[in-house]
């Protein structure tokens, strides 16, 4: 929902600097692989307990993720379909890696509960993911649910920023993504029975 409404209001501008980076050769796929190398960065960062510094990393590389979308529209290469699985695969391992680091992070520190929330986090996030995937196999459009990958992002980076509120923001997030799971779920068969 919160990624429907960003893609509107930030088009137009994504478009002009895809179209920008396009013109000087820039590869989407170079894009999507630049911003996997700092999630991975970042994430070994995070289980060494360095959070904010990891956060920043983060957020330096997240805008990577929006403009290799922006620079392979600017393509305008219709049936160029390797990018979005390249885009969507490393997005899942990128998950896998930020809360690995986590959960990393959490068995250092035998902080009471933040290895466990941090894996109920990433089984959620695979839930939401995997079932969009599959409803989209059979011809469903799923973006319904309260933590779409956006939402999972500024919550994450926010308690890496204030990290005295990262272990509620993990509860948030591992109950988040499971319920966002169900709820499509749901939604496929309410709508492909």
């Amino acid at each position: 929902m919160l990624q429907s409404w960003l893609r509107r209001v930030t088009g137009g501008i994504m478009s002009s600097i895809g179209q920008f980076l396009w013109n000087l050769g820039v590869h989407p796929d170079f894009l999507t692989i630049i911003g996997f190398l700092m999630v991975g960065i970042a994430s070994a960062i995070i289980a060494l307990g360095h959070l904010q510094v990891g956060a920043i990393v983060l957020v330096l590389g997240l805008p990577l993720d929006a403009l290799d979308g922006a620079v392979a529209r600017a393509m305008q290469q219709p049936n160029r379909k390797f990018g979005g699985i390249l885009d969507s695969t490393l997005d899942r391992y990128a998950d896998a890696l930020l809360f690995g680091g986590l959960a990393v992070y959490y068995f250092q520190t035998r902080e009471v509960g933040g290895f466990e929330l941090s894996l109920l986090a990433l089984a959620g996030s695979y839930g939401t993911s995997y079932i969009r995937a599959r409803a989209g196999e059979a011809g469903l459009v799923v973006k319904i649910g309260v933590m779409d990958r956006l939402v999972r992002v500024i919550l994450l980076l926010v308690g890496l920023f204030f990290s005295g509120f990262l272990l509620p923001i993990l509860a948030i997030l591992a109950i988040g993504t499971n319920f966002t799971a169900i709820q499509r779920l749901w939604y496929c068969w309410n709508n492909l029975e």
